[in-house]
C-alpha cells in the first residue's frame, strides 16, 4: 500500500471503505488539469494536489500529499484560524496613552506616552480616533515628547531586507508592538502642468520625513520600470530622508509607488504630529522611545474585533499583520513581552490537542514570507476540513478572498460563472505559486483544495494557469 494512500485509510472505518478506497483516490490529475500541467512543463512531482469533498471520506485528487513544500502565503489561514479559536473572535488589542505629568487647563506637562500591544490595524483612521478620545479628555497641548513604548514583543533586531534585498517594500515591514499604519507611506508622482518637473506627494504626510526630488521629465511614452523613477534612502538605518531621481517621461501623468519608511517609533511620532493638528492639538517636544508609567491611562483604544481584523489581512495577505498575530498568539500561555517562538509553541500545542499532525511542518514566521516553511497539503487540507466543522467557521470562511469580486482573488473568473463560488487564499514568492480553500461546486457539493507548485519559474505566470485549471475543474463537479 502506498503511504499517502495509507494516511488517507486510517481516516476510514470498516471493510467497505477499505474495499472502495483504491477506486475512489485519484493518484493522477484528472486531464483538464494534467492538460495544463503539461503545457507549462511542470513536472508533476513538483506538485501537492488534494482535493474532497466536504463530506467525502477520501479525496478525489491525492497526489503527493506528504511531500512538505513552500506554501508560501497559504500559510496564513493556518496562523489565522488558530488565532482565532485561541484568542477568540472578540479578542481586541489596546493601545494606551499615558501622561507622565499634570494636566492645566489643558496643558499636559510632560511627555505623552504611547504603549502598543501589537494592534495588527492600527491604521491611520483608527490613529485618528484615538487622539479624538484623547481631545475629548481636555488636552490639547503637550509640553514634552511623544514616547513610544514596544517592549510589549521582544522583536531581535533583524535586516528587512534579507528576504529579497527590498528593505523599503511593505510585504517585508518587521514587527513592532506600536505599529501604526504598517508603517507604510503612498508616494503621488504627478507630471506638472509645463511637463517640465514632476511633483511628489505623500501620504500620510509625515513631517520628520524629508522628501528630496531629483526628477527630470523626458519626452516617450509611458511605460518602463517604475517608469523611470528611481528612489535611494541615504540612511538605511534611520531612514528619514528619500530621495527621488531618474526621468519619468512625459507620457505619463501620474504614478503611484507604496514603500515602507522611518522606524516604528519615529513613523508613530509624525503621524501623531500631524493628526494631533488636525484636532487643534500641539506638541513641544520630539520623539524618543521609553517606558510606560504605572499610572493610570489617560485613553485605552480598543482595536477593531479579531473576526474583522483577518479580514484584510487574508483576502489582502497582509504580511505584518499576520506576524503580529503570531507574536500576540504568546498571550494564550506566557507574560509579556512576548516572542515569536512563545506564539509558535502556543500554535503547536493547539495543533497537537486537536489531531492535526505538525511534524512537517515549519512555520518561520507565520506569514509565508519565508524560504524555510515547510507544510504539507495533506496538512492543509485536514485543517481546512477541520475548520469547516468548527464553531468558528463562518468567521474564518469569511476572511478569504472571494474569486471574481475581492481580494488577490477578484480578477480569477470575473464575469464567469464560477465567479463567487470559491474562498481562497493565494500564495507566491519566487518559485513558489499555492492556493488553498473551499470551492462550491455547481453541483452544490462543497470541496476543499489545497495545491502548492515548487518549480522553477512557476510563480510568472504557469502557476495561476495550473491554480485557474483546479479551480475550474472543481466547479465542474
Amino acid at each position: 500500500m502506498q503511504p499517502n494512500l495509507a494516511s488517507t485509510l486510517t481516516r476510514c472505518l470498516g471493510l467497505l471503505c477499505l474495499l472502495i478506497a483504491p477506486a475512489a483516490v485519484a493518484e493522477t490529475l484528472p486531464e483538464a488539469i494534467g492538460k495544463a500541467v503539461r503545457t507549462f512543463r511542470v513536472p508533476e512531482e513538483a506538485i501537492s494536489l488534494v482535493i474532497q469533498g466536504i463530506d467525502e471520506e477520501l479525496p478525489v485528487v491525492n497526489l503527493n500529499p506528504l511531500e512538505p513544500r513552500n506554501p508560501a502565503s497559504s500559510i496564513k489561514l493556518l496562523t489565522t484560524f488558530v488565532a482565532l479559536d485561541v484568542l477568540g473572535p472578540t479578542y481586541t488589542w489596546p493601545t494606551k496613552l499615558y501622561g507622565t505629568g499634570p494636566i492645566k487647563d489643558g496643558v499636559l506637562n510632560g511627555d505623552l506616552v504611547m504603549k502598543g500591544y501589537g494592534d495588527p490595524f492600527l491604521v491611520v483612521e483608527e490613529f485618528w480616533k484615538m487622539l479624538g478620545d484623547l481631545r475629548a479628555r481636555g488636552v490639547h497641548s503637550i509640553t514634552g515628547d511623544l514616547v513610544v513604548d514596544e517592549s510589549h514583543f521582544t522583536v531581535p533586531e533583524s535586516d528587512p531586507g534579507a528576504f529579497d534585498g527590498q528593505p523599503f517594500r511593505l510585504y517585508n515591514v518587521i514587527p513592532s508592538a506600536a505599529l501604526v499604519n504598517f508603517k507604510a507611506i503612498e508616494f503621488q508622482f504627478f507630471r506638472s502642468k509645463d511637463r517640465r518637473s514632476v511633483d511628489i506627494r505623500m501620504n500620510p504626510v509625515l513631517p520628520n520625513l524629508e522628501i528630496s526630488n531629483q526628477l527630470t521629465v523626458k519626452e516617450g511614452k509611458c511605460r518602463g520600470y517604475q517608469f523611470g523613477i528611481n528612489m535611494s534612502v541615504p540612511d538605511p538605518v534611520v531612514a528619514d530622508r528619500v530621495v527621488f531621481s531618474g526621468a519619468f517621461p512625459s507620457a505619463c501623468r501620474s504614478h503611484t509607488m507604496n514603500r515602507s519608511l522611518l522606524q516604528p517609533g519615529s513613523y508613530a511620532y509624525g503621524t501623531f504630529k500631524r493628526l494631533w493638528g488636525h484636532w487643534g492639538g500641539s506638541i513641544e517636544g520630539g520623539y524618543r522611545s521609553g517606558k510606560a508609567p504605572k499610572n493610570r491611562a489617560l485613553v485605552v483604544w480598543r482595536s477593531r474585533p479579531l473576526a474583522e481584523i483577518i479580514r484584510p489581512l487574508n483576502k489582502w495577505s497582509n504580511n505584518v499583520m499576520t506576524r503580529l498575530m503570531l507574536y500576540s498568539l504568546a498571550a494564550a500561555k506566557f507574560s509579556p513581552p512576548y516572542t515569536k517562538a512563545q506564539g509558535i509553541e502556543v500554535l503547536r500545542s493547539y495543533l497537537n490537542e486537536n489531531g492535526l499532525d505538525d511534524k512537517d511542518l515549519i512555520l518561520d514566521n507565520g506569514s509565508g514570507l519565508s524560504r524555510e516553511t515547510r507544510v504539507t497539503s495533506q496538512f492543509m487540507n485536514d485543517m481546512l476540513r477541520y475548520a469547516y466543522t468548527h464553531r468558528y467557521m463562518p468567521e474564518f470562511i469569511a476572511s478569504m478572498s472571494i474569486n471574481g469580486l475581492d481580494g488577490t482573488t477578484r480578477r480569477r473568473f470575473r464575469g464567469g460563472p464560477e465567479a463567487g463560488h470559491m474562498h481562497l487564499k493565494t500564495g507566491r514568492i519566487d518559485n513558489v505559486a499555492a492556493i488553498a480553500g473551499y470551492v462550491l461546486a455547481k453541483s452544490g457539493k462543497t470541496y476543499t483544495v489545497s495545491l502548492m507548485l515548487n518549480y522553477n519559474n512557476v510563480h510568472r505566470g504557469p502557476g495561476i494557469e495550473i491554480q485557474n485549471a483546479v479551480l475550474r475543474w472543481i466547479y465542474q463537479q
